[in-house]
């Protein structure tokens, strides 16, 4: 058997814990980073995955994920992430969840979560109820910053997208360029509504059937098959469901000038972000350009900050990706690299 630290994705986390209720069936995972910029923050996923493996798999990666976004997005918290194992049924309970709130609580404050996918804000209520190290908490007053980061998420990829056409395609405005989606969620559906009031020209992938023809409906886009999308012909090509989608195929499959979309830990392996580079597409890091959510759920936790405080600092999002093709171009490197080394100076890796 493989120990943690022999995995490929092991970067030194401070810590991973497991945690198992029998009682209410929780089986869990958290992973914690990097505290070296304050407690460990990042959402708790509820997903059937294929083995336990797996599962360790994804929290090491997205752990690690969250200490970089964090630290670019410039706020004091460090980098952790939590899963929840389900079932195939993907059957979650109240008891469930207050089983993880304890787990939480357990941690003394080292880690901060907050919905992911498969997890709501009615979630986020039922797990503060075990623990105060919760954000994402629903907001009955518009004016300050928490509740479903979603929508957050979507405002900062899309003004990311935007970004991304100027500085490769020269575009100022979305009118009439063509952005393929892959993923029409939360995320992904926010998008999808934003480049459309923008008229851009859309075609869109996502599992769920029916969301898809809502979403196509909304925006007018075209809808195209799950193994399709990754090689439509179009300006961007932006990814909003689960990671791990830039394989030495897909890469060499893609049809666009422009890789920009808020999923997670986009590439497969480590060597994807130069055969990406190496082909001449654009590539906006995922945890640069996806930072928006965290930024809302960051500030609602960390104290009373407003909704305004939150705009301000999505706004931030195309500078710093600006700033990285920037560099990536003078330096004749993948952006993905030149995020990396940023925010591991940040961290103090």
């Amino acid at each position: 058997m493989t120990a943690i630290w022999d995995l490929p994705d092991y970067d030194a986390h401070e810590a991973v814990h497991l945690f198992e209720d029998r009682e209410s069936g929780l089986k869990a995972v958290i992973g914690v980073h990097s505290t070296h910029l304050g407690p460990a923050a990042g959402g708790t996923r509820f997903w059937h995955y294929a083995d336990n493996s797996a599962a360790i798999t994804d929290v090491l990666r997205l752990s690690r994920g969250m200490s970089y976004k964090n630290a670019m997005a410039g706020l004091p918290l460090g980098g952790g992430k939590g899963v929840v194992l389900a079932d195939e049924a993907r059957i979650k309970t109240p008891e469930m969840l207050a089983a993880l709130g304890r787990a939480i609580e357990s941690l003394g404050g080292q880690y901060v979560t907050a919905e992911d996918v498969g997890m709501s804000d009615g979630d986020m209520v039922e797990i503060r109820k075990q623990t105060r190290h919760v954000a994402g908490l629903p907001t009955e007053d518009p004016a300050k910053a928490g509740g479903d980061p979603g929508p957050f998420t979507a405002r900062g990829v899309f003004l990311g997208i935007k970004a991304a056409a100027k500085f490769r395609l020269g575009s100022e405005t979305m009118d009439g360029v063509h952005v393929a989606i892959q993923g029409v969620g939360s995320v992904g559906g926010g998008v999808a509504e934003l480049l459309a009031k923008e008229g851009a020209k859309l075609t869109i992938a996502d599992i769920d059937d029916a969301r898809t023809a809502e979403i196509a409906e909304m925006a007018g886009a075209r809808v195209a098959a799950l193994d399709e999308i990754m090689t439509v012909k179009a300006d961007i090509f932006s990814p909003n469901a689960l990671g791990a989608i830039l394989t030495k195929d897909s890469i060499a499959a893609l049809d666009v000038a422009i890789v920009a979309g808020g999923a997670n830990n986009q590439m497969a392996r480590p060597g994807d972000e130069q055969r990406l580079f190496d082909r001449g597409i654009l590539y906006a890091p995922d945890y640069v350009i996806n930072a928006a959510g965290i930024i809302n759920v960051g500030l609602e936790y960390l104290g009373d900050y407003s909704r305004s405080d939150v705009m301000e600092r999505i706004a931030i999002i195309p500078e710093r990706l600006t700033e990285i093709w920037q560099q990536s171009e003078a330096e004749k490197t993948p952006a993905a690299i030149i995020a990396d080394r940023m925010a591991q100076q940040l961290i103090g890796r």
